[in-house]
């Protein structure tokens, strides 16, 4: 896959997925294209060797595997996670106020509050429904500009830094009616308010992808954090040759509020999927510890790169830029799972596939994030590196990063479950 090739489908994979709902199905609709067979978790799997499926939990996380035909020595795991920070609409009323009609809604995870201004928007996630006794989940999007967070003019603004999301960013979504507004958007979406018990729906950036620069090096974005991970990753694995090891491909839920969730990287999920491909070949205690030992997962989640404005926010040595290759992520801490070892075997995978690779670390007064790779780690205990592609903007509402890394990240994942793994001795 050439460069053009893959940031056309990233761009096609971020507009079908405006939330953590709908970027699970678009991974879904892409493995039942490579033939994988869905499973279920309430059914007893009588998994084959050699067979490719996958499993979804609470309808926003998703893993798939690819099975050896022998009993395998190792696993090789990625992970990346399907939500992205914004907000997440309250259970009960819309509230009127001054002939508008606005959601209530409440921050999900560490949203860039100002970035969400003024911007076309709209909504994105799940309803649940009662048919017949059964409670079955609907994804909705109304495909259309639909609410706005109006900011507030100089004029009339007395100097206050803070913002209120209670008070001040409320979305419009209408002037009054005779009915409730986001009952009219549901019937709009062909589903009967009356037949909704629940609901899992998000506001979502409208903003279209846009590939920008003198040279066309940039692409722009909803939810680049973290779904060109999850994106570049999965072609990789898809496009990774069959082997003698596990390959599996996880996609996890609510890393931006913490993973601890029973969809989230802290979760049971993988420690449950690998308990059921171990029984699928009769492996004991023993023999799943020796695996686990020989394995190696591989989190992706993006970047930080220097910031041209603000250049004291970064490391004064490791400055990951756009379109300098994959970053390698470190911090003494354990916030990033990359050691000496695991870092060898990243560099050793690079150099194989010839993708160029960065090095990152916070700087040294500064806190920094965590994501996936320690926080899994906690369930199953595995060699791990934490890797990602720099971006400006991060938890922004329109990120931005460079248009050559994607193809990148996809050369380095395919690479990850085809090639030799180096062994430490």
């Amino acid at each position: 896959m050439n460069r053009e090739t893959v940031l056309s489908g990233l761009i096609d994979f971020l507009r079908q997925s405006p939330g953590c709902y709908h970027a699970v199905e678009s991974v879904r609709r892409r493995l039942a294209e490579n033939e994988f067979q869905e499973l279920k978790e309430t059914d007893v799997w009588n998994l084959m060797p050699g067979s490719s499926c996958y499993v979804i939990r609470g309808g926003s996380s998703i893993l798939s595997f690819r099975l050896p035909e022998k009993t395998p020595a190792r696993l090789r795991i990625t992970a990346s996670h399907s939500d992205s920070p914004g907000f997440k609409i309250k259970p009960g009323k819309a509230m009127p106020a001054d002939g508008l009609t606005r959601l209530n809604v409440e921050k999900y995870g560490g949203a860039i509050l100002k970035t969400w201004f003024d911007r076309p928007l709209s909504i994105a996630g799940r309803v649940l429904l009662r048919e017949d006794h059964r409670i079955v989940s609907r994804l909705l999007n109304p495909d259309r500009d639909l609410l706005m967070i109006p900011s507030l003019a100089p004029h009339l603004s007395s100097g206050e830094k803070d913002v209120s999301v209670q008070n001040n960013m409320l979305p419009i979504l209408s002037a009054d009616g005779n009915e409730p507004a986001l009952e009219a958007v549901l019937r709009e979406c062909g589903i009967n308010p009356a037949d909704v018990v629940g609901m899992d729906l998000f506001v979502t950036c409208r903003m279209e992808p846009t590939v920008w620069g003198a040279n066309r090096e940039f692409l722009s974005a909803p939810r680049l954090d973290d779904l060109a991970c999850v994106f570049g990753t999965l072609e990789g694995f898809l496009g990774a040759e069959a082997g003698d090891d596990a390959l599996l491909h996880c996609v996890f839920d609510n890393e931006e509020v913490g993973s601890e969730s029973k969809q989230g990287a802290a979760s049971t999920f993988l420690r449950d999927v690998i308990g059921r491909i171990c029984c699928a070949y009769g492996m004991n205690d023993d023999a799943r510890a020796a695996m686990l030992a020989n394995s190696f997962l591989l989190s992706a989640d993006n970047a930080h790169a220097a910031h041209p404005g603000y250049p004291a926010a970064s490391d004064p040595v490791n400055r990951p830029r756009m379109n300098g290759g994959v970053v390698l992520k470190h911090q003494a801490g354990q916030k990033y799972t990359t050691d000496g070892y695991s870092a060898a075997v990243v560099r050793s995978l690079c150099a194989d596939c010839g993708v160029p690779l960065q090095e990152y670390t916070n700087h040294s007064d500064l806190r920094g994030g965590s994501t996936l790779g320690n926080i899994s780690n906690t369930q199953v205990s595995l060699n791990a590196a934490d890797i990602g592609l720099a971006q400006l903007a991060m938890h922004s509402a329109f990120e931005t990063m460079g248009a050559e890394d994607p193809e990148r990240l996809v050369r380095l994942s395919k690479a990850f479950h085809t090639n030799p793994i180096p062994k430490l001795d």
